[in-house]
Order: structure tokens, then C-alpha cells, then sequence
């Protein structure tokens, strides 16, 4: 990586600290004010053991007493600040986090429905977590924790020179090495933390995909399956953290080595100055409690690296996520697409997914009238679900245009062009939450009754009141404690209360017995009285009553008419209704 785009990176990461300029500047003022009092004690101390003890004993007490004071102010003041700078900066880190948090979460908000065909939860969970907290421990503790290195540093090199310039040199001859062992391994440490990341990623999105399938798991008696597979990716991470361990305990390491022989050469250097009275033994003491006043800032800038390469990898990841474009969103000039009646047409629609060759839809033509009940048919993968999800611009077309109402779809807002579109589909999904919050899902802020109107309209206000807390009932994650028609009828009610002009209802019932089928089936058809209705069916008799059948191949589609119509004619329909039906 260049050094402009290091430069520019980490300019747009300090940005994050404009809401918070006061706390920053508070905490920053706290950082040089514990440096100035840790660099102003062992003064007092050199004073104390140079001049104070060799005065008279009347004389020496008052001073004693003097500079006995003024250190108890010099370690009340350390006290606070550093009071400040734990409690408000770490305020500052979470505030931070909070906003990186939202900024991301809204990222993904964004993407389309391409981008997680193709991702894993729990690594996008991970750049939400672990990520985020490392950036923010950059931003709190890196800047403090440079500003208070530095100062103590130069400080103390300035003292030591003024007290004896010879000694002072011996201290500064091991800043070289200790400075070439530091480079030679922040890179191999960088390295380290981002394969950290990645496998933990890996970890997440394993336990993620074996707990939401928890029920696949135990019915198919696959436990010990599942921990090999997650022991296997805990080895991994295992292996990527005992790498970046060895990276941090050579560094850790060398540095203690290095910083212990500066002590000892010290040591002896005073010693030996000591011996041809050239120093005193005050000035050694004063110079020893230097040394620990320059160690100390050492340590807290290897542990800045340490940090920064943490911190800045996670900013990577941060700023890779957040570069991704939508593949589909607002054109630039986009209108609200006004209320509509519901006319859909499709002009010459083609469309193919990126990663598989050959177009799912070829040139494909349709009108669908305003209010009409159209139904498609077709066998698995002649793009039924695929022509669906172009409507409300889930996917893009390739080529060719989809018209609501003359309207072109790309050429509206998106949130006003999926208001009016309401789903069903056969892989319900509902939010751990309650029932009434799950129905006021499709229209938040809408009042109590209008929420147990559209459970009504859905055939599941009975069943809702059988609950044990009725509509303030937990249903679980998932809706785990309803049964699958329960499910589907939440889901109803939950576009009943959207109330959108333009349905889509894909394959609905066909996971459902047939009781549940037949409660379900009377919700829909309620639900679709006057309004434009798409119905996806791989049961054909619950699309018998349709105005229009549609049956699709490979080649588009192949077949239309009413369900005699399609039945009298003995082609594609008739071959899949015989053969659903034969015994």
C-alpha cells in the first residue's frame, strides 16, 4: 500500500472524531498533563536528594514539607486526568463504535439481494463485532496514547541530556536497535491479525449456520458431524492465532531485552561516574527514575503498533464492505413512483445471473392488467420465482424494460416502488418478537387495531387469541413456536396491513397439509380481491380459479390461458397436471 492512500485512509478514519472534537481535545489536554506530572516527579525527587537533605534541619523540613505538597498535587492531578481519560475516552471509543456500527448496518440495508446470494452471515457479523472494536480501541487509546508516549519521551531525553550528557547517550545507542527490531516485525504482525480475522469470520459463520439449523442437525442425528466441522475451523484459528502469538512474543520480547539493557548499562555507567566523582549518587538515582519514565512510553508505543496494525486491518475490512456498491439503487433523477393501479408489463425481459452463463429469461413479453389474478407454472428453474423478483427490482434485468403503470421501474424510487408490492413467500420469515410486532412489520406505527383488523382479514386472530398472550405472545427466533400455516398467516396479515396495490405470492402453500392449505388459500384469495396478483404454484390446484395461467420453460413462456383452456389444449400444462396427480 502506498503511503498516499495510508495517508488518505487514516484522514478519513480521523473524521469519525468530528461529532466528539470536545471530549477529543479534553482527553488530549488530560494526555499532556499526566506527561507534564510524570516527567516533573522525579525533579522534586532530584531535588530532594541533591539539595533538600544537605540544608539545615529547620530549613529542610519547611521545604520538605513544600515539595511534599506540591507532589501530592502533582499525583491528585495525574488521578483525575487519568480518571478522565479512562471513563470519557473509552465514552468517546463507543460513541465511535455506535457510529461505525450504523454506518455499516445502513450499508448493508443497501445491498441487493446479488450481494448475499453470495456472502456469509456470520463474516458479515464478524465486520460488524470484532472489527468495530478494534477500530475503535485505535481511536480511543491511539492518539492519547502517542501524545503521552512522545512527550514523556522527549521530555525525559531532554532532562537526562541537561543532567549528563554522556549518560544520556548511553541510553539513546540501544534506540536504534530497538527501533529496527520494532519495523522488522510490524509487518509480519499486520499479516497475523487480518488471517485472525478471517478465520474467526469463518468460525462465526459456522456456529451461525449449525445453530439456525439446530432442528436439521438433531433430526438427522448429525451432532458429532457438526463438531468436527467447527472443531476444524477452531484448529484453523487456532494455527492463525499461535502464528500472530509468535509474532507478538518475539516483539514483546526483544523489546524487554533491549529496555533491560539500557537499565543495566545505565547502571553501570553511573557506577563507574560515581567512582571519579563526576556524578552524584542523587543525580544516578534522579537518572534511573528517567529510564523508567522513558521505558514506560516504549512500551505504550509497541503497544500502539501492536494496536495499530489490530485497528487499521479492521478499518480495511471496514472500508472493503463499505465499498461495494448496490448493484441496484436510486437513479440519479429517480421519482417517487405515485400510487398505482396496478398494470404490470414486461418488454422484451431478459435477465442472468452473474455467476451462471446463459439468460434464466430470453425476450420475454407480458401485460398483466390491473386487478388481474395471474398464476405461473412452469417446472423447478424455468425462472418463475426469477420473473418475480424483477418486479420489485430485487435483481436487475439484463435487458429489456418491467412498466407499472407506464412507470419504468428504474426509472422510480426504489422505497416507493416496493411500498406498493407485497410478498408472500413459502420460506416465511418472522423476527423474534411478538405477534403484533410482527404484523405491524408491514406497517410500522399503525395503531393496535388496525394490526388485529388485518389478523382478522388473514384467518388468524382465532388462533392468535388461543396464545398464551395473545397478540404480546413471544414467538421465538424465527417464529419457531407456530406451526407452518401459523406462520404463513402472520405472514398475510402482515401485507394485509401494507395494504399494496400489486401482489406476490411465491409458492405460499405449497409446504403447508391441507387443512392448513385450505385456511391459507381462503387468506390469500381474500387478499387478493382487487388488486394485481402474481401467484407462484407448484400445487396447481391452488391456482384452478386464476384469470390467467402462465407456464414457463427454458424458452420463456411457452403456454397461456385459463386453467381449461390450458387443460383442452393437452400441452406443457396438461402433462405437469396429469402428472401431479397421478396416483
Amino acid at each position: 500500500m502506498s503511503d498516499t492512500t495510508l495517508f488518505s485512509r487514516l484522514r478519513r478514519l480521523a473524521r469519525y472524531y468530528r461529532p466528539y472534537q470536545k471530549l477529543f481535545w479534553t482527553d488530549m489536554f488530560c494526555a499532556v498533563l499526566t506527561s507534564i506530572c510524570a516527567l516533573l516527579l522525579p525533579l522534586l525527587v532530584r531535588q530532594v536528594t541533591n539539595h533538600t537533605i544537605k540544608l539545615p534541619p529547620e530549613e529542610a523540613v519547611w521545604q520538605l514539607a513544600g515539595l511534599g505538597t506540591l507532589m501530592l498535587i502533582i499525583i491528585l492531578v495525574t488521578t483525575a486526568c487519568n480518571y478522565y481519560i479512562t471513563y470519557y475516552g473509552h465514552s468517546m471509543g463507543v460513541f465511535i463504535e455506535r457510529d461505525l456500527r450504523n454506518e455499516i448496518f445502513a450499508h448493508y440495508q443497501k445491498l441487493s439481494f446479488s450481494f448475499y446470494d453470495n456472502q456469509k452471515v456470520g463474516h458479515l457479523l464478524s465486520r460488524v463485532t470484532n472489527d468495530l472494536f478494534e477500530i475503535t480501541e485505535l481511536l480511543h487509546h491511539g492518539p492519547e496514547d502517542i501524545v503521552i508516549s512522545l512527550l514523556r519521551l522527549g521530555g525525559s531525553f531532554i532532562i537526562l541530556f541537561a543532567i549528563d550528557w554522556r549518560m544520556a547517550l548511553v541510553a539513546l545507542a540501544f534506540i536504534p536497535p530497538l527501533l529496527l527490531h520494532a519495523g522488522l516485525l510490524n509487518f509480519k504482525m499486520k499479516r497475523a491479525f487480518t488471517e485472525n480475522r478471517a478465520r474467526i469470520a469463518d468460525i462465526n459463520s459456522q456456529l451461525e449456520d449449525s445453530l439456525a439449523g439446530i432442528r436439521v442437525v438433531k433430526s438427522f442425528g448429525n451432532e458429532p458431524l457438526e463438531r468436527e466441522n467447527f472443531s476444524r475451523g477452531n484448529e484453523n484459528f487456532v494455527r492463525a492465532k499461535r502464528n500472530s502469538y509468535r509474532y507478538i512474543a518475539l516483539y514483546h520480547a526483544g523489546m524487554d531485552t533491549i529496555i533491560t539493557m539500557i537499565v543495566i548499562a545505565v547502571i553501570l555507567a553511573g557506577a563507574y561516574c560515581i567512582m571519579h566523582d563526576s556524578m552524584q549518587i542523587g543525580d544516578l538515582l534522579t537518572f534511573l527514575l528517567y529510564i523508567d519514565s522513558f521505558i514506560e512510553p516504549v512500551r505504550k508505543l509497541v503497544q500502539f503498533t501492536e494496536q495499530f496494525q489490530n485497528g487499521y486491518s479492521g478499518y480495511e475490512r471496514f472500508l472493503e464492505m463499505m465499498a461495494i456498491e448496490p448493484d441496484i439503487k436510486d437513479a440519479p433523477n429517480a421519482l417517487a413512483l405515485p400510487p398505482v393501479q396496478g398494470e404490470i408489463v414486461f418488454d422484451k425481459v431478459s435477465f442472468h445471473y452473474r455467476e451462471r452463463a446463459g439468460d434464466v429469461l430470453s425476450q420475454v413479453n407480458l401485460k398483466v392488467d390491473a386487478g388481474e389474478y395471474v398464476a405461473l407454472a412452469g417446472s423447478s428453474g424455468a425462472g418463475k420465482t426469477t420473473l418475480c423478483s424483477l418486479i420489485p427490482r430485487f435483481y436487475e434485468v439484463s435487458s429489456g424494460a418491467i412498466r407499472i403503470d407506464g412507470h419504468d421501474i428504474r426509472d422510480v424510487q426504489l422505497a416507493s416502488l416496493r411500498s406498493q408490492i407485497g410478498i408472500v413467500q413459502q420460506d416465511v420469515y418472522l423476527f423474534a418478537g411478538t405477534v403484533l410486532e410482527n404484523i405491524r412489520y408491514g406497517r410500522p406505527g399503525a395503531p393496535d387495531s388496525a394490526v388485529i383488523n388485518a389478523a382478522k382479514a388473514a384467518n388468524a386472530h382465532d388462533f392468535i387469541m388461543d396464545l398464551p398472550q395473545g397478540y404480546d405472545t413471544d414467538i421465538g427466533q424465527r417464529g419457531i413456536k407456530l406451526s407452518g400455516g401459523q406462520k404463513q398467516r402472520l405472514a398475510i396479515a402482515r401485507v394485509f396491513l401494507k395494504d399494496p396495490p400489486i401482489l406476490i405470492f411465491d409458492e405460499a402453500t405449497s409446504a403447508l397439509d391441507n387443512e392448513s392449505e385450505r385456511t391459507v388459500r381462503e387468506s390469500l384469495r381474500r387478499l387478493a380481491q382487487g388488486r394485481t396478483t402474481l401467484v407462484i404454484a407448484h400445487r396447481l390446484s391452488t391456482i384452478r380459479h386464476a384469470h390467467r395461467i402462465l407456464v414457463l420453460t427454458g424458452n420463456g413462456i411457452a403456454e397461456e390461458g385459463s386453467h381449461e383452456e390450458l387443460m383442452a389444449r393437452r400441452g406443457i400444462y396438461w402433462q405437469l397436471y396429469q402428472a401431479q396427480f397421478e396416483t
